[in-house]
Parts: structure tokens; C-alpha cells; sequence
């Protein structure tokens, strides 16, 4: 089962039974994935009809005109000074401006460079500003970003060259105005992406360039060159002949190793050049510590690992070429093929990576620590649920925010960047799965009975707090966790929690209910204001929806509303960005062990591990 699956999942309820939630009969039919959804009842699909609907350009100059207004007869003004007078009309209109119609992806651009205005945007709900932000953002769907750069730098060339029509009325002015439009929309949204593209790097530096040296340019938009300028600075285009920028500090991920300076410290983006420390095991669990780009691949690593055996004199020779292999804390085991990429952020909560010949593949074990149990009191018995509470939030806004808003995108439908550009997002993902084993491990070693029921009336209170903090990632994750089958047999455990917490967990209980696509969890949402996180599997649930409900090309023309569609839920997660967290928690004598605890969890993932412990606690329940 995929991680996303098991995130989605949603087991059945173990206290007494509720009232279901009525859903869609099995003839309800599904609103066109063309346009958002009507209501959050029904989810959106595919149109009957065809693939989804497509753009039709229609002048402004030329407004409709009704059947009346063709025919003959001299009661047709006296008719129209009936008539009230008419609204005013859309920001289309007005502008001047209005959707493309259908065109190839080679065109597209060129379409949006003629609705783009000459001085600035036209004003708010502007469609030529919201197809501009639509094509930045999904553009690797049908055109790879070094393409989609080097049409912006034909166009600017073209504009300043000797054929008349570039000439006429300033044309060539306007269009080399709005392909520097473009290019800073475009730096802005990718920022600091683009230093792992070096083709496309160099291509937006060379546009630079051209840019720079137009005095045409510099009259009227002196502002937006000196933007450009610092937008380039900020970015540091790596360009192939230059001289390479200085190393980055080497950056240790999460799990991987338990040092206290590291987990406090400050969550930052990750990128697929950066350097990071990871172990790498031999079937006798003895290990080499390796220094790799978080991009490399399976061949790369393996080099690493060759290397430092040779260089340890440990193993100076070998007959049989070594392999990659995951091994998660149950025992199952994976061979990574050498062309993988970004493998360390795909890795299983308690999973490692092994290097062995294949001859030794069949006696590899996972690592002691990761099976051994040894119950006892954590950081959870002792700190208070709102300073555990503020702790996971603050936490989890780090990892959100360092996620780029094209990360969705390209997890979803595998852009030409691949897999390099979400790694942040697969971090947050890891934790999500994280904080819902790490529910059902803390109840499970706990062996006292009492004890047991008072720590999951605190979970439940930390449940509420995440919520009432707007951190619904950990709220579903804690619900989620607490839902497990494992959890949910321990009859006598419930039996002890209150019945006040019993009505508030069956009340959180029906939020995270999926029924009818998961509607009373969107309609809080939708009356939370930001900041606040999201259930984040939720988000992807829904790109992959729309990227499988309709084509992206039909007949080679680029379904513009499927991109607007996808674009529209991306701009939702900017929304939820757009203010800071202010969200101090409060200071006392033991808020480092706590922080250092929420974000070092030791949890074990292992569901027949969680059974066994379950059936030793009560073996009776059910």
C-alpha cells in the first residue's frame, strides 16, 4: 500500500455505534471536473460529455445581440429604452482581456503574451493576471520549464527584431514588456528551484542579460528592472562556465541521527543539491557514515559506500558488486535499482539502508534497536497536554512551510523536475505517518491500566488543542492513530475514559469521517482563517483526482481549465501560508526536553509488533 493510501485510510469507529452520514446515491451523477464544485457534498468528475470543457475566446468589442435586435421594425428602440439599463460588466470586459481559446502548448504562451496588459496588471479578478499565475504554476504538465524559458526568450528577441508587425504601434515594446512580466511571475513562484535546473538557469540568466541591455525598457519600468535585478541576485542562477558557488552546510535529516542541537534547531527547506550525513549498514549492522547530495542516486551511494570500505582497509577488494537495499523494522526487504534518485526521504519511518552482495540479501535482519521494546514513562507523562500541543504545532508549521508550493504539483503528476523537488513534502508525509504510530506506541507500553486510560484522555486533550490551534495535520494524525485496530481492541481502556471525552472523541471522530469526500472536515476548513495547516494527504487526494479525472492535451490542444483547476488548489495552500504563526509556547523548566521530544519521536511501525503488545495488555478485549 502506498503511504498516501495508508494516510487516507480510515478505519472503522470501535465505540458504540452513530448514525452514519447519508451519501450520494449510486445514480447521483459527478459535476464536471471543468469547474470547481458546487457544493463540498459532491466531489468534482469528469463531465459525461467529454474531457472537460474548453476556453472559448470571445471579443469584448463584439457583445452578443438577441434575435430582436436583427429584425426589421421601428418598435425596436422604442423597446430597448424599456429595458434596464445593463450591469457592469466583468473584469474581462472591462480590461479587455479574456481566456484563450484552445491552442497547442507551443502557442500558449504566445496567447498569454497578447492578453498580458503593457504597464501592469488591469486590476483584481483580472483573468490575463490569473492565467499568468495558472501557466507558471503548471506548465511542466505539457511544456518543460527549460522550454517554456527559452519561448519567453524567442519572444523577446522576436519583439526587437525587423519584422514590421513587431514594429507597428509599438508592439514589440509592449510584447518585451510583458514577457518581463512573465519572466519576474516566474522567479518569484520558483526562487530557489531553480538552482537545481541548470539548463534552465542558464537560459532565465541569458533573458537577464538581453533585459538589462534594453534602454527601451528602463523609461517606464525602471521598478520592474530593478526588481529583475535583485530577483537574480536572490536566486544565484548557476550558469555552466562560472565559477561554482561555495559548499552549503551539510544539512542532517530527521530520524536519522538523535543529537539535540540538530532537532532544535530551526526546520529548513531542502533542496535536491544539498549535502546531507546519512548511515549506511552491512548485514553484520556495522556501518559507514557517508556524505551525499540528497539527489544522488542508488549508483552514487553505492560508490560512497565502495570508497570508504576501501579507504577502512575494512574490505579493500571485492568479487561481487554490492547492492542497495531497504529494510524496514518488520523484516521486509527492497532492492533500490541503480538509477533511483532522492531514495533518503523515501524511506519507512524505522527503515534503513543496507549494502550487501546479493549473496548475503537473504540474511539480512532489521537493526535490534528498532524491534526492542522497553516500556516505561516518556516526555508524554510528563509534560501538559498544551505544551505538548503548541510543541507539535510548531513543529509541523516548520515542515509546511519549507514544503515549495510546485512540490504538490510535481509529487502528483511527476513534472520533468521528477522527484528531486519534493522532498520536503515527503518529509512532512514521514511525520504524518509518524505522529499516528506514535499514538498507538506510547499507549501500548504503557502497562498500568489507569495510567493507560489518563494518557489517552491526553491525547484526546491534545487533539482538541491541535484543532483549536488549527493544526489539523496532527489533529487527523493523533484521531487517526487512536482509530488504530490495534488501539481500538482495548476495551477496558475505554471503558475508563470519561464519558466526556468518549462525546468529544466521537465528535472528532465524525470530522475526520470521509464519507461524502471527507465534507464536514472542508467545511471547517473552510471557515478556519490562515495560518493553519491542513491535512496535507487530503490536498494530493484531490490533484490526483483532477490529474486522472481529465486529460491534459486532447486532439494537441492544453485543457486550460484542468491547468486553472489545479492552479486554484495550489493558490489554497498560499492562502493558508500567507500570515505567520504566532505561536510561542510557554516557557517552563522542561520545554527543551519536550520540544527535543515531540521532534525526535521514537515510535515503532510495526503492526504486528503493535498486536502482540495489544493482546498482552488485554488479552480479552475485543
Amino acid at each position: 500500500m502506498k503511504p498516501l493510501e495508508k494516510l487516507l485510510k480510515k478505519p472503522g469507529s470501535h465505540l458504540p455505534a452513530r448514525p452514519a452520514a447519508p451519501g450520494p446515491g449510486p445514480g447521483a451523477r459527478r459535476q464536471s471536473l471543468s469547474r470547481p464544485p458546487a457544493s463540498p457534498e459532491e466531489p468534482p468528475g469528469p463531465q459525461p460529455g467529454g474531457e472537460g470543457r474548453w476556453l472559448e475566446l470571445r471579443p469584448p468589442e463584439a457583445p452578443l445581440r438577441s434575435p430582436e435586435d436583427l429584425s426589421p421594425g421601428g418598435d425596436r428602440d422604442r423597446d430597448r429604452d424599456r429595458e434596464p439599463p445593463s450591469p457592469e460588466p466583468p473584469p474581462a470586459a472591462r480590461c479587455g482581456c479574456g481566456p484563450p481559446a484552445p491552442a497547442p502548448p507551443e502557442r500558449l504562451l504566445e496567447r498569454l503574451l497578447e492578453r498580458l496588459p503593457a504597464g501592469g496588471g488591469h486590476g483584481r479578478g483580472c483573468p490575463a493576471d490569473s492565467l499568468l499565475d495558472d501557466i507558471v504554476l503548471t506548465h511542466s504538465l505539457f511544456l518543460p520549464t527549460e522550454r517554456f524559458l527559452q519561448q519567453l526568450h524567442q519572444h523577446f528577441v522576436l519583439a526587437g527584431g525587423s519584422p514590421p508587425v513587431c514594429r507597428e504601434g509599438g508592439a514589440g515594446l509592449r510584447r518585451k514588456r510583458a514577457v518581463l512580466a512573465v519572466l519576474l511571475h516566474f522567479l518569484e513562484t520558483y526562487k530557489g528551484l531553480l538552482q537545481e535546473e541548470e539548463s534552465a538557469g542558464k537560459v532565465t540568466k541569458e533573458l537577464y542579460l538581453i533585459i538589462m541591455k534594453d534602454t527601451s525598457l528602463y523609461h517606464d519600468l525602471e521598478d520592474e528592472i530593478l526588481k529583475l535585478h535583485q530577483l537574480v541576485e536572490t536566486v544565484e542562477l548557476k550558469v555552466a562556465d562560472e565559477t561554482p558557488p561555495p559548499s552549503k552546510q551539510v544539512k542532517p535529516l530527521f530520524r536519522h541521527f538523535r543529537r539535540i542541537d540538530s532537532c532544535l534547531q530551526t526546520r529548513v527547506a531542502f533542496r535536491g543539491s544539498d549535502e546531507i550525513f546519512c548511515r549506511v549498514y552491512m548485514p553484520d549492522h556495522s556501518y559507514v557514515t557517508i556524505r551525499s547530495r540528497l539527489s544522488a542516486s542508488v549508483q552514487d551511494i553505492l560508490a560512497s559506500v565502495t570508497e570508504k570500505l576501501q579507504y577502512s582497509e575494512e574490505q579493500s577488494a571485492r568479487e561481487d558488486a554490492l547492492i542497495l537495499v531497504t529494510v524496514a523494522s518488520s523484516g521486509e526487504k527492497a532492492v533500490l535499482q541503480p538509477s533511483e534518485e532522492c531514495v533518503f526521504t523515501t524511506l519507512g519511518i524505522n527503515s534503513h539502508l543496507f549494502a550487501c552482495t546479493r549473496d548475503t540479501f537473504d540474511s539480512l535482519v532489521p537493526l535490534p534497536e528498532e524491534i526492542q521494546v522497553v516500556p516505561g514513562d516518556t516526555e508524554l507523562h510528563r509534560a501538559e497536554p498544551e505544551e505538548m500541543a503548541n510543541h507539535l504545532t510548531a513543529f509541523h508549521w516548520e515542515l509546511f512551510r519549507c514544503i515549495h508550493e510546485l512540490e504538490f504539483v510535481d509529487y502528483v503528476f511527476h513534472g520533468e523536475r521528477g522527484r528531486r523537488e519534493t522532498a520536503n513534502l515527503e518529509l512532512l508525509l514521514q511525520r504524518c505517518s509518524e505522529v499516528q504510530h506514535w499514538v498507538g506506541t506510547e499507549l501500548l507500553l504503557c502497562e498500568a491500566l489507569g495510567k493507560r486510560a489518563h494518557l489517552l484522555k491526553k491525547l484526546i486533550k491534545i487533539a482538541a488543542i491541535c484543532k483549536q490551534n488549527q493544526d489539523l495535520l496532527s489533529f487527523y494524525a493523533i484521531i487517526i492513530g487512536l482509530n488504530n485496530a490495534a488501539i481500538s481492541r482495548l476495551r477496558l481502556t475505554w471503558e475508563k475514559l470519561p464519558g466526556k471525552f468518549k462525546n468529544l472523541f466521537r465528535k472528532f471522530e465524525n470530522l475526520t469521517d470521509p464519507c461524502r469526500n471527507h465534507k464536514t472536515y472542508r467545511e471547517v476548513l473552510a471557515k478556519m482563517k490562515p495560518p493553519l495547516i491542513p491535512f496535507v494527504p487530503l490536498i494530493l487526494k484531490d490533484l490526483t483526482f483532477l490529474h486522472e479525472g481529465s486529460k491534459t492535451l486532447l486532439d494537441g490542444l492544453v485543457n486550460v481549465e484542468k491547468l486553472h483547476c489545479i492552479a486554484e488548489k495550489v493558490r489554497t495552500i498560499r492562502k493558508y501560508r500567507s500570515r505567520p504563526l504566532c505561536l510561542e509556547p510557554e516557557p517552563s523548566p522542561g520545554q527543551l526536553q519536550t520540544k527535543a521530544y515531540v521532534r525526535q519521536l521514537r515510535v515503532i511501525d510495526n503492526q504486528n509488533l503493535l498486536f502482540e503488545l495489544s493482546y498482552k495488555l488485554e488479552p480479552g478485549g475485543q
